[in-house]
């Protein structure tokens, strides 16, 4: 039974949606998506998360799996995507892994396990947890800097999931995380993959995009949805109401800005997101692209061109 997994990825509005509903209707396969917010319910439009005409009738997984409240990882996320994907290719179809946040792709492929097993290591992270809190995150990274100092001299005093991830690594392994990375990534990754990146050649045309999306969420009722989820008591510190386009639309919802002012917001935070996703996908050298001429794209050819693409790397 095969083991690969087609993958396209790319910076949001680049029609990553589309092409994956094309794919899998040309491939026999579905659709697994990897955005760290889509998996979020009620929170729709200011995801742009695929609606049932969008989906055409594909399945499509990893959306609607936690509640707004909820701190989802990237740990949760390789685990239950894991068991999509095996459940896929059980079933003889081909799983398409769809979405922009390369955290979770990569984590998914590779097989990378970042959650405490036992509930002795779980006891350990919120142990670990309750020193940085107590003690504040300078004397944290002080005291990460005494077993590893390579580690503690990257991060900052108040990255606290990170500082306390390379202690619990030390304390349970005796080696510095930057040692554990290294063998992690040595070991034979999860699942093979090729993996496609969509995005404009003028740079112009995607931040346009980008532009156009934002005016389209607002008039598919992003303030509205928002307001829900305010007034369901979801807070400005969960992770969800962090998104762009949430954080953003709920300050103007508490008067702290415009409803215009927030759209601005919205675009240029969205913009720099796609930067940063750039800057992710460009470091990979597996990577195959496939730039947009038009702001229009030709979507049947460019899955041919995919097909093609996954057909040779299969033989």
């Amino acid at each position: 039974m095969s083991r690969k997994l087609l993958v396209i990825t790319g910076p949001t509005a680049t029609g990553k949606t589309a092409l994956g509903v094309r794919l899998a209707r040309l491939l026999d396969g579905e659709v697994v998506s990897a955005d760290s917010m889509q998996v979020y319910r009620r929170m729709d439009i200011g995801t742009a998360k695929a609606t049932p005409e969008e989906m055409a009738g594909v399945p499509h997984h990893m959306l609607d799996v936690a509640e707004p409240w909820e701190d989802y990882s990237a740990a949760r996320y390789t685990e239950e995507a894991g068991r999509c994907c095996e459940d896929i290719l059980f079933r003889g179809k081909l799983p398409i892994l769809v979405g922009g946040t390369g955290l979770y792709i990569d984590s998914l492929l590779s097989g990378r396990d970042f959650a405490p097993r036992t509930e002795g290591e779980l006891r350990l992270r919120e142990e670990l947890g309750r020193e940085y809190d107590a003690i504040g995150g300078e004397a944290f990274r002080e005291k990460l800097r005494a077993v590893d100092p390579a580690r503690a001299e990257k991060l900052h005093p108040g990255d606290k999931r990170r500082l306390v991830r390379a202690m619990e690594i030390f304390r349970l392994t005796g080696e510095p995380i930057s040692v554990h990375d290294k063998r992690s990534a040595a070991l034979p990754p999860r699942f093979e993959s090729v993996k496609v990146a969509l995005s404009f050649r003028d740079r112009q045309q995607l931040y346009d995009r980008i532009d156009r999306r934002v005016e389209q969420m607002a008039a598919s009722g992003l303030f509205r949805e928002v307001e829900a989820l305010l007034q369901e008591g979801l807070g400005p510190e969960r992770t969800a109401m962090q998104a762009i386009g949430y954080k953003e639309t709920a300050a103007a919802l508490r008067g702290l800005c415009t409803p215009e002012e927030a759209l601005e917001a919205i675009k240029r935070e969205s913009r720099r997101y796609a930067k940063r996703q750039l800057t992710w996908l460009r470091r990979d050298g597996a990577v195959r692209w496939l730039l947009w001429d038009t702001a229009s794209p030709d979507l049947d050819a460019a899955a041919e061109q995919v097909r093609a693409w996954y057909d040779a790397d299969s033989e």
